[in-house]
């Protein structure tokens, strides 16, 4: 692992690996760097230079006394300014809001791949109040894994997806993750969208949407696509929130593609 300090100071990890255009990986929620690229990571080192972050809090990255998201975005820009050149970033969930808005900090991303971010998603209605105060009780009780089923249901995953997580060695870590959770879900309620700040990104921008995914992620992307000036959606069919678990191929395929359009 490498590390660069954020605008704050805050030291960020990130795992480097293979050759080619720079590819900075963002991962969601309850997730670290090692829970969610682990079946995508070595067909994506074949082609690109990956750049793969623990966001504050988690794994190997740092974390500040106070927890803010706009310091999430800072996180983000600061690996990519660091990498120098032309870069592009993949956000996964709440990573993908990560990776957009730092892509208006920053002038180096020439390609963002968004997947299911809800980033214009109005979040008081799928993240209701009374299920982040229940988060945050778990956590209260140290009931870790009760966090990180009730963030994946919260998230449209199915219970034989939820299951299948379960069974990964990374659960472990997810786990080890749970007291990042409700500050997320409560930021991520919080955040409102703002269309005219994006207007003027115009990086080549993928949306990509599960096929069997809640309809609201579906519309969220139209949102995007219709915001950002240069922007398309792919739907990964048969799949919901984690075709980068459950359907790995499929998901690389599309990513590779797109990035060699650019």
């Amino acid at each position: 692992m490498e590390k660069i300090a954020s605008k704050d100071g805050t030291p960020i990890a990130y795992e480097r690996g293979g050759e080619g255009t720079p590819l900075v990986l963002v991962h969601g929620t309850s997730s670290d760097h090692t829970t969610t690229w682990p079946f995508v990571l070595p067909a994506l080192e074949e082609r690109c230079a990956v750049y793969a972050v623990d966001r504050r809090g988690r794994g190997e990255s740092a974390d500040s006394a106070n927890y803010s998201i706009e310091r999430e975005f800072e996180d983000i820009a600061a690996v990519v300014d660091s990498i120098g050149g032309a870069v592009d970033l993949l956000g996964h969930s709440y990573g993908a809001l990560c990776a957009l808005e730092a892509a208006l900090l920053t002038d180096k991303v020439r390609g963002l791949i968004l997947y299911e971010g809800d980033i214009s998603t109005p979040n008081a209605r799928i993240l209701p109040l009374e299920a982040v105060e229940r988060m945050e009780a778990l956590l209260a009780e140290d009931d870790r894994d009760g966090v990180i089923t009730s963030l994946l249901e919260l998230a449209g995953l199915s219970p034989e997806e939820i299951s299948h997580l379960r069974s990964q060695p990374s659960w472990e870590r997810r786990l080890a993750n749970a007291h990042t959770v409700p500050r997320e879900v409560r930021a991520n309620r919080d955040y409102v969208f703002e269309a005219p700040r994006f207007e003027g990104l115009a990086s080549p921008t993928l949306l990509l949407v599960g096929g069997e995914s809640p309809d609201h992620e579906r519309a969220d992307a139209e949102t995007l696509a219709r915001t950002l000036p240069n922007a398309s959606i792919t739907i990964l069919a048969g799949q919901g929130h984690a075709a980068i678990l459950t359907a790995p191929e499929l998901f690389v395929g599309e990513v590779l593609k797109f990035i060699e359009t650019l």
